[in-house]
């Protein structure tokens, strides 16, 4: 049975195309038929490479299938950029034919959503979480940024997936700084508490220019749940703050 795994991120600029990539890799990588499905692109005039084109980029030519089902020039939400550019809403049946199709031929679906969790891809209010709930046995995956203010954005998403009856995979940190902060190196321990999800990657930033060895960085920031051999205990050890007095 075809696994179709959600990936959000709690803002826009998190690294969910990144994170996307990186799974995606390590699937291919090993044997799984893997495919890229980009329910809404914003930002993007006809003809220009979209996350989906980005994710295959990164992969280097690795056998991937990509699909985007609407696409407006404008980089605002899907729901407003559909509105301004006079184009068609994507639809729930447009959707579920979409995953049905490709599900049919792949043992992975990696659906990447636009901006947040909530965005509005209709004027009725149409979401990502609604597009995870009319799949069957659907995974959301959590991109989180690491720094100052990302608990609070986490715990309302995580908040909002629970009350939807979504089931979150996990949490992975979408760019991981060089030089974190203390405020990043709590939230390692504080993240999956604040998602209810064990954490599950560290993806660099600068990962997206990673080049011919994205796939084994994929695995040094990956988790083993998604096909990589990064060690959540080990890390968050790595980055221990030691308590004041």
């Amino acid at each position: 049975m075809s696994r179709v795994l959600f990936v959000t991120g709690t803002n826009t600029e998190v690294g969910k195309t990144a994170v996307t990539a990186a799974v995606a890799a390590l699937a291919v990588r090993a044997g799984l038929r893997t495919a890229v499905l980009k329910p809404g692109q914003t930002g993007v005039a006809p003809g220009e490479p979209g996350d989906a084109e980005e994710v295959a980029r990164l992969l280097g030519g690795a056998p991937l299938t990509t699909r985007e089902l609407v696409r407006y020039p404008e980089p605002l939400s899907p729901e407003r950029a559909a509105l301004r550019s006079g184009m068609p809403f994507l639809t729930i049946p447009q959707f579920i034919d979409a995953v049905d199709d490709l599900t049919d031929s792949h043992d992975l679906v990696l659906v990447e959503g636009a901006g947040g969790l909530l965005v509005r891809y209709d004027a009725e209010g149409l979401t990502l979480a609604d597009l995870a709930q009319s799949v069957t046995g659907a995974e959301l995956l959590l991109v989180a940024h690491p720094g100052l203010g990302t608990l609070n954005t986490v715990t309302l998403t995580a908040e909002a997936l629970r009350a939807r009856k979504v089931a979150t995979a996990g949490v992975v940190i979408g760019s991981w700084p060089s030089e974190p902060d203390l405020a990043t190196r709590c939230n390692l321990a504080d993240l999956p508490v604040a998602a209810g999800a064990p954490l599950l990657g560290a993806l660099p930033t600068g990962a997206p220019a990673a080049g011919p060895g994205f796939t084994e960085l994929a695995a040094v920031s990956l988790a083993p749940a998604l096909g990589g051999r990064w060690d959540a205990a080990a890390f968050t050890q790595a980055f221990a703050v030691p308590f004041a007095g």
